[in-house]
């Protein structure tokens, strides 16, 4: 039963460590637990009319991140439970008997993933006392990478805010309709601005899947929002007869029709143009698409 235990343990451990490293380090973003937790509680948000509000992002990353604890807590204690009490000696005035040996798997593990090291377990089976830095290596690692998470999901957001407000400054004044009246060098240049910008949040998209799953609760910026503006500047811009002008606007149109292929085939499943895909990428975000 000791292998039986261990092997066990030892695929519970690997399959987070698996899914921690496509979700935080893969250039995918995709976890295939984290993701499929990611769809699970956006589909419960939205089935609530999103109440929660912008709060469903980041309530998601803490469900995530006990995911993996619980994986990588799960799998040491299915490691150690076959030793335990024999694999291990005890403080004095402890009494192994009085505790449960699955109760006492499950607390050397979380005590070792969480490196405190209390000290009233200690393991003297060799092979045990090889492996259990191991798993504090994880566990700090594991602390770590998840603080990081945390800091590095919003540069993405200010990426896709900062599109969404210039999107709204340039609906503000209308520029759609006298694009043809603005010097077309100056307009090349607002058009391959905004074309970078749409790349940008296309990268984030890709390698930050996530952010997806966070809800703008001012429609200023909200990009769900906003983006629908990009289309009727692209085509007003694709009607300017001036060559420069001309491949800016073509430029501006690719880079928009990658951002819906990108939100149809990760995101939304749905539309077949871009006007329709973001369409259905504002109402998802609980937005109405600017006219």
């Amino acid at each position: 039963m000791t292998v039986v235990f261990t092997v066990a343990g030892i695929a519970l451990i690997a399959v987070g460590l698996w899914d921690i490293f496509h979700t935080l380090l893969h250039p995918s973003g995709k976890g295939r637990f984290s993701q499929g937790i990611f769809i699970g509680m956006w589909k419960i948000s939205k089935a609530t009319g999103h109440r929660v509000g912008s709060g469903v992002g980041p309530a998601t990353m803490v469900v995530v991140i006990v995911l993996w604890l619980a994986l990588q807590t799960g799998g040491w204690a299915l490691i150690y439970y076959p030793h335990i009490p024999g694999g291990f000696v005890y403080s004095s005035g402890i009494n192994a008997a009085a505790y449960p040996d699955v109760v006492e798997a499950f607390y050397i593990s979380l005590l070792t993933l969480g490196t405190l090291g209390y000290g009233d377990m200690v393991a003297t089976d060799p092979w045990l006392r090889l492996a259990s830095p191991f798993e504090a290596l994880t566990g700090f690692a594991l602390i770590t990478a998840a603080l990081t998470w945390f800091i590095q999901v919003y540069p993405p957001l200010s990426r896709r805010r900062t599109l969404a407000l210039e999107l709204k400054d340039l609906g503000d004044v209308v520029y759609d309709e006298s694009i043809r009246d603005v010097d077309p060098l100056a307009t090349a240049r607002v058009l391959d601005t905004l074309t970078a910008e749409v790349e940008k949040v296309r990268v984030d998209f890709t390698q930050h899947t996530e952010g997806f799953y966070f809800l703008e609760p001012d429609p200023d910026l909200s990009l769900a929002r906003q983006l629908s503006y990009a289309l009727r500047i692209r085509d007003a811009a694709l009607d300017v007869d001036h060559p420069e002008v001309l491949l800016s606007a073509q430029r501006l149109a690719r880079a928009l029709e990658q951002l819906a292929d990108k939100l149809r085939g990760d995101f939304l499943r749905s539309g077949e143009t871009p006007e329709e895909i973001f369409a259905a990428f504002a109402a998802e975000h609980r937005q109405t698409p600017r006219t």
